[in-house]
């Protein structure tokens, strides 16, 4: 059950990575037509609004990703001074304070989704409603917080 929980949350995570990679080409996209619309005259409308929203996919789509690969940062100054089982403990117990912490993330985001989709918030130019982003951070993180629980199982 484990093994296909896992194969599912890999699946999940590449998908988020891939939503991250898209964000990111549509963010080089939008900055360099906005760069040569900037030197005829005629900058992108809304390249902020767009680059904003974009940022927020690129991050948290690469999070889980990274966190599957170990590329957060990590500081092992006492960790040569520890048994290798302290070490172990230590391990579980910082990948379920982070499953807590993206999931508490996650529920925070879709609380202020709800408060943004009442008030009808949305970008400045481009009218996009941030709800629909603040819904994809608070999807992105818990695809996070899947990830460091069953790592930490």
């Amino acid at each position: 059950m484990l093994s296909g929980l896992r194969s599912a949350a890999d699946r999940l995570i590449e998908l988020a990575a891939l939503a991250g990679s898209v964000a990111l080409w549509c963010l080089v996209g939008v900055v360099l037509v906005d760069v040569i619309g900037r030197a005829f005259g005629s900058p992108l409308f809304g390249a902020q609004d767009i680059a904003t929203m974009a940022f927020v996919i690129v991050v948290f789509g690469g999070m889980a990703l990274c966190d599957r690969e170990g590329g957060h940062i990590a500081v092992d100054l006492l960790e040569r001074h520890m048994s290798p089982r302290v070490n172990h403990v230590i391990d579980i117990a910082i990948d379920l304070l982070g499953g807590v912490i993206f999931l508490t993330i996650a529920w925070s985001v879709f609380q202020a989704a709800k408060l943004s989709r009442k008030l009808h918030l949305s970008t400045n130019l481009l009218n996009l409603p941030q709800a629909w982003f603040q819904w994809a951070i608070a999807a992105l993180s818990v695809i996070t917080a899947l990830a460091m629980l069953l790592r930490a199982v």
